[in-house]
């Protein structure tokens, strides 16, 4: 709030809402045999504890989660299951999305086949030691075990262990807590309109962060993007009002139910939400709002962009974000303004999300781009709603 009050902005207040909360506690995994050798892991951030003591178990080796759920009920009966499934390097991250079932959904179909615990290769495209955590889900039809994430050389160790035909043994010991309702914050802030102040543009980043790194790149770079590129197309007095909205429980997913309720209301008013959440960038890729590209004042942005190099796709915008996501689906026009992900994904999560991995040159660069479009659709009369209906 003082940081936003400083740069000048209107009307900043916070928006109080209740959110999950999960505690890691200490964490350590080993092979037992057929020989001995400690793992790097993390906890899945929702993990259940293991027992006092830890538990023990053979593992079973899965090269994708579908092959684990090939698997009739009670197959892994006292198994820890593993999932090994490698991650692919992309520019506009579907690698991740291509994988991020086997942590989120794993552990539960681990649990309904009898599974004692769960391990995933981290989901990442680095080759460090460190391992990348991550939210996992809990069913309401299967038992909560504790799960967690392999670094990327360990989870490729059990594979090199298990193709030499013996069994093998871990023992794992996880110690965390939930917390069902803990007090959590979206920091909202605005620069008004001049002549149309009711029509809003919603634009930011999260603040909150996996423990292990400090948050630099997820979020802290899409929350200092959105917020000087807020600032700089701004400060003239736009037409219509930008609002700058640091959402404060992403992660765990619900921050952006909670703004969606508190604005309901006004979401007709919402000219276009977007969220930078894919690190300091620089940008390669924009969608635009379906049926806008032929409207002057996004040729006027597409022209702005040639000089950043960057590609205006032929595709629109799709949800745009976890945190504008419920908004969206109340109708809330949306754009994608893609960062480069190739290696996003090497930090993502990680002890290694810290400020000397940001380029000040990327993050130049997606000010700009941001700023280009916060001020051109604010000072235009542009209506994404009925651009889409044509």
């Amino acid at each position: 709030m003082a940081k936003l009050t400083a740069l000048g902005f209107r009307n900043v207040h916070v928006e109080p809402f209740e959110a999950e909360a999960w505690v890691r506690g200490d964490e350590r995994a080993e092979v037992i045999s057929p020989f001995p050798q400690p793992l790097h892991v993390l906890g899945l951030g929702r993990s259940a504890s293991t027992p006092k003591g830890g538990v023990e178990g053979e593992i079973a080796l899965f090269g994708s989660l579908d092959d684990l759920m090939a698997l009739p009920p009670g197959a892994l009966a006292g198994k820890i299951a593993v999932v090994s499934q490698p991650m692919t390097r992309t520019m506009d991250g579907a690698g991740y999305g291509a994988v991020n079932r086997n942590r989120t959904q794993g552990p539960a179909e681990a649990a309904r086949r009898g599974a004692v615990a769960y391990l995933v290769r981290s989901l990442s495209t680095d080759d460090t030691r460190l391992p990348h955590t991550g939210a996992m889900r809990q069913a309401t039809d299967a038992p909560a075990i504790p799960a967690a994430a392999l670094s990327v050389p360990d989870a490729q160790l059990l594979e090199r262990m298990v193709a030499r035909g013996q069994p093998v043994r871990l023992r794992l010991a996880l110690n965390s807590r939930s917390v069902s309702k803990a007090p959590a914050w979206n920091v909202v802030g605005e620069m008004p309109g001049r002549e149309r102040p009711d029509e809003v543009i919603v634009v930011g980043g999260h603040l909150d962060s996996w423990d292990p790194g400090t948050g630099a790149i997820d979020d802290g770079a899409g929350v200092a993007i959105t917020t000087a590129a807020a600032k700089l197309a701004g400060e003239g007095g736009p037409r219509r009002t930008i609002r700058i909205v640091l959402w404060g429980a992403e992660e765990l997913d619900d921050s952006g139910e909670a703004f969606a309720a508190a604005h309901k209301g006004e979401v007709g008013k919402i000219v276009v939400a977007a969220e930078s959440d894919t690190g300091p960038g620089p940008i390669w890729q924009a969608r635009l709002p379906k049926g806008s590209r032929d409207h002057p004042a996004m040729k006027a942005f597409v022209a702005a962009l040639a000089p950043m190099k960057v590609v205006v796709s032929r595709e629109p915008a799709q949800a745009g974000g976890a945190d504008i996501a419920e908004i969206v689906a109340l109708g809330a026009p949306s754009v994608n303004l893609l960062p480069d992900a190739t290696r996003y994904f090497d930090l993502h999560h990680s002890a290694d999300d810290t400020l000397d991995k940001i380029d000040p040159r990327d993050l130049a660069q997606s000010v700009a781009v941001w700023a280009s479009f916060l001020l051109t659709v604010a000072d235009s009369d542009i209506d994404f709603r009925a651009l889409a209906a044509q």
